[in-house]
């Protein structure tokens, strides 16, 4: 590989797989436990294939990377030339693979630098992206991980959930748990906070709770060059229309991408998901 600073991430980073290449990016993969079945994100299960799992209510969970996975990759990045690495990962209030990450690191043949981003999804790929531009442009390890770091800083991340039960039963919701008691009767709206899920409002129908998603995400941006993503989980139709809102709203937009998120992250916010990363440059 032509850079000597290489970027590593994980899956849960959603970036296109043209835009991995291009940049150099390696994600490792977690993993989907589907009944008995451990399968990686991103190649051995579809969102398809999940959402219809969770609306049957079959048993999903989820589970980090092990440190040997880890290893192997460090090694590989490091065999094709790398002299450091910016391993960038999701939150470590939401996984363990920050942790893995950073075991596996001790053992790797070239100094290995761990974040925890704070970030998931396109919050965290934004993150990776940052990090990859400054070490394309000769830039060191510290520069890349400083880069990554003030990317997350001011990197929000907005989310529409059409029931907290999928949150709930994976422990992914802290104190999001204040709004089980009436969750039947609203349409919850949340945000990435210091690393967690947290709630942001309640809104009584679906139609209103997307909306307001849309005025945050509208708010937050300004009139700052931003680039966003939207995200969903089996509601195409609800995240193209809302992409296409915030491309006429957005005075300062970039680069804006439409995706529907892994099963790492549908499996603990269900079908129906919508969430806005907005991530001033």
């Amino acid at each position: 590989m032509s850079r000597h600073v290489a970027i590593v991430t994980d899956s849960t980073a959603y970036l296109p797989a043209r835009t991995m290449e291009r940049h150099g990016i390696t994600a490792v993969p977690l993993t989907v436990v589907l009944g008995d079945r451990a399968l990686e994100e991103g190649t051995e299960i579809s969102t398809r294939a999940l959402a219809q799992a969770l609306q049957k209510r079959r048993p999903v969970t989820t589970s980090r990377p092990s440190p040997a996975v880890f290893e192997e990759t460090y090694r590989k990045v490091a065999e094709s030339g790398a002299t450091g690495i910016v391993s960038l990962h999701l939150s470590a209030e939401l996984s363990g693979t920050y942790d893995a990450a950073v075991v596996a690191a001790r053992q790797a043949l070239v100094p290995v630098r761990v974040v925890d981003t704070g970030m998931i999804a396109m919050a965290l790929g934004f993150c990776a992206l940052a990090a990859a531009e400054t070490a394309e442009s000769g830039g060191t390890v510290d520069e890349a991980v400083t880069a990554a770091e003030k990317r997350a800083a001011g990197t929000s991340a907005y989310f529409y959930v059409d029931t907290l039960d999928y949150l709930r039963r994976g422990g992914r919701i802290g104190a999001a748990q204040a709004l089980l008691g009436s969750a039947l009767a609203v349409k919850p709206l949340l945000q990435l906070a210091d690393g967690r899920i947290e709630p942001l409002e309640k809104v009584r129908t679906a139609s209103k709770a997307i909306a307001r998603l849309e005025e945050i995400a509208a708010d937050r941006a300004g009139n700052a060059q931003v680039d966003v993503a939207v995200h969903h989980l089996a509601a195409p139709d609800r995240a193209s229309a809302l992409a296409d809102r915030l491309r006429t709203r957005l005075t300062g937009l970039a680069d804006l991408h439409v995706s529907e998120v892994g099963a790492v992250i549908g499996a603990h916010t269900g079908p129906g998901l919508l969430g806005v990363v907005v991530s001033p440059r």
